[in-house]
């Protein structure tokens, strides 16, 4: 039996390539423009997963499906084989965040992990954002302030236009010569970060901030 092997942003990267193809649907082309449209999304799928076994490859093969129904019971099939986000426990939570002494997880029973790309929640107190995303294999953790705006944006972690507030951090990055050196780094993040899970469909510019953050990208 085939395991687990598609992530929440592949999913929902693959969601998009049916949904450009049901839109072509209704906009009556021709049969071969049609076929174009499926033929490509196809190969974008494809691309997704250069390791894919032949069971996982006859699970991800769009090529036998004709109507709207068909690609909706696709999608629900391929969400039975998404990887949920890893729990973290209190002790991998601190050496995350060490500076943070009293700082709790959001509760697990209320979060669906299979549609997470990264895990965050906001303490109300100090109005301080907690971001964890796996990053070569390992979890990595970064803290900022958010700032709200007030009007809508493009997020800077999906790409998507909605709710965004300024989220600021400090890097690790330091100077040898100079002990007071710090950078501060800050983007425009969706203010709802469940939203912004479900509009991720790559992770190439969080992987980019986090490694910025972790003073190892420049």
């Amino acid at each position: 039996m085939t395991e687990a092997f598609i992530k929440n942003e592949q999913l929902n990267f693959i969601k998009k390539q049916i949904s450009n193809i049901k839109e072509s649907m209704n906009k009556s082309l021709p049969k071969t423009v049609l076929a174009a449209v499926m033929e490509l999304a196809e190969a974008k799928i494809f691309e997704l997963f250069p390791q894919a076994t032949s069971d996982q490859q006859e699970l991800l093969d769009i090529s036998k499906w004709k109507t709207k129904d068909e690609y909706e019971q696709y999608i629900e099939r391929l969400a039975k084989y998404v990887l949920p986000f890893p729990k973290i426990t209190e002790q991998q939570l601190k050496k995350l965040f060490p500076k943070q002494k009293k700082l709790r997880l959001p509760d697990f029973a209320t979060i669906d992990l299979h549609q997470l790309t990264y895990l965050s929640w906001t303490d109300g107190k100090s109005n301080r954002k907690f971001v964890i995303h796996e990053l070569d294999g390992k979890l990595v953790g970064v803290e900022g302030k958010m700032t709200p705006t007030n009007k809508k944006n493009i997020c800077s972690f999906c790409n998507s236009f909605g709710e965004v507030a300024y989220f600021s951090t400090i890097t690790k990055d330091k100077k040898p010569k100079n002990a007071d050196y710090y950078k501060a780094i800050g983007n425009l993040i969706c203010t709802d970060s469940s939203e912004c899970n479900k509009n991720m469909d790559n992770t190439a510019y969080l992987q980019e901030f986090l490694l910025t953050a972790e003073g190892r990208f420049y």
